[in-house]
Parts: C-alpha cells; structure tokens; sequence
C-alpha cells in the first residue's frame, strides 16, 4: 500500500533531511528507521524535498510504502508514539499507487522569518535570524517583485555543477512587517538548492539599501552565484505547505 504523510519537525538538531552514511540525526534516516521497524523489513521514504541542516517543516509530505502497519490511523498513532518529540505526523492517508512526495509536487510555500531589532528574541532563537541592522521592508517588497515570475534562477543556487534545469517559477514573494518581525513568503513550483535562503539575503541586502530593486534583473541574467547575496542562516527558514495536483 502507498501511503501520503504530512509531518512537521524542527531542524535544528539535525543534518537536513537527506539519510546520511555518517551520521543517523537526518529527518530521513530517523521516519526510515521507525517505519522499518513498524514493517519488519526496509521502507524508503521520499520527501517533497531535502531541507537543510537546521531548517524546519510545518507541512513537509512524505511518500512511503508498507503493508503491516494496519490503517492509515494507526500508522500514524504509531509513528507519533515513537517519533522524537521535534518530528511529529499531522496526518497518514493512503494515496494512488504511483503517487511521489517529490515528483507530483506542485506548489511548495517557504516562510523566512527575520528579527529586526538590537535587543535579541531569546526564545525565538531557534526559529528566527536576528538581525540588528534596521530593514525597510518596503524597499525589500520592490525587490522581491523583480524576482518574480518564471526565470532562470541559477544565480540562486549554491550548486556549481547542476545538471538539471534551473528554470523555475516564483509566483509571489510576500514580505510583511508585523513589529521587529519580518516574514517573506516565498511561493513557486519549486526551489533550487539553497535558493530561498539565497535569495532571502539578496533582499536583506536591498532592505539594507545595498542593492536596487533594479539590480535583480541583473542578478537573474548573470547566472553567477557572486553576484547574487549572502546565504541567510538556516534557523529562520520553514516549509509551510506542499501542494499536488488533482491526478495525484
């Protein structure tokens, strides 16, 4: 039976998802290891996507396989139960027989949440970049529009052997300020190695006054990672969402 899972975690004391041969704390290696056991034989686990060390996931969806584990309920009871207490499974459904977390992804929401103010969030440390040097969050939003729409995003991407395209789509960049709390959404059909953290920098560079909401443009046709900005920390980065389509 194929099954579709919704699993939030916080990344912070982890690898990234990706099983790892040297190390056993990756989000993978810890959802293939409980399901194993639940099966009594290996299970492979797919993702919508890796998320990096420290990121974190409100809406990451998994794909599985398994014929043991009895009813999607009790899967998920059961996956809760012996889960760590910073992963945890918000549903379990059984899904079409040829449906992949990763390859029938549609849409996939990111948020980056930045504390702009000299005195630090103690409590929100884990899930927030502190920044002391004041943003304009506007000059950020003009910006991020010029980073719309469907482009080559190379110069977003660490990467610098790739393979695969690097065309993607960005339907709509948000950037909202609610007090010294600074959210950017980030909504496309998909992301490129660390392009939403990537690209977050470039807009900090903007709010900063560094850079020109002009300047994107010229980002976008360099397809060089230097003349993009700095490769934001990892604690204030979340998937929120992953969307599929109806055949799925």
């Amino acid at each position: 039976m194929n099954y579709k899972a919704v699993i939030q975690y916080e990344g912070t004391r982890y690898r990234g998802w990706q099983i790892q041969g040297n190390t056993e704390h990756t989000i993978q290696g810890k959802l293939e290891a409980l399901l194993s056991r639940m099966e009594g034989a290996p299970v492979e686990v797919h993702g919508s996507g890796r998320t990096d060390a420290g990121v974190h996931a409100a809406g990451q969806v998994i794909s599985f396989r398994c014929s043991r584990g009895g009813s999607a309920e009790a899967i998920r009871d059961y996956m809760n139960r012996y889960l760590p207490e910073d992963m945890a499974v918000l549903s379990v459904e059984e899904a079409a027989p040829r449906f992949h977390a990763r390859l029938h992804a549609v849409r996939k929401t990111y948020v980056y949440r930045i504390w702009n103010d000299p005195v630090m969030n103690v409590f929100g440390r884990r899930f927030l970049t502190q920044m002391q040097e004041p943003l304009d969050a506007e000059l950020m939003q003009k910006a991020a529009d010029c980073l719309c729409g469907m482009n080559d995003y190379r110069a977003f991407c660490s990467l610098k052997r790739l393979k695969k395209s690097t065309v993607r789509t960005v339907e709509e960049i948000r950037v909202r300020r609610e007090g010294p709390l600074i959210e950017i959404t980030y909504t496309g059909d998909g992301f490129l190695y660390h392009m939403v953290r990537i690209m977050t920098g470039t807009l900090v560079e903007a709010g900063l006054g560094l850079r020109s909401a002009e300047s994107m443009k010229e980002i976008l046709e360099s397809r060089d990672r230097p003349c993009a900005g700095r490769l934001m920390p990892p604690e204030g980065l979340m998937l929120m969402n992953v969307e599929y389509g109806t055949e799925s």
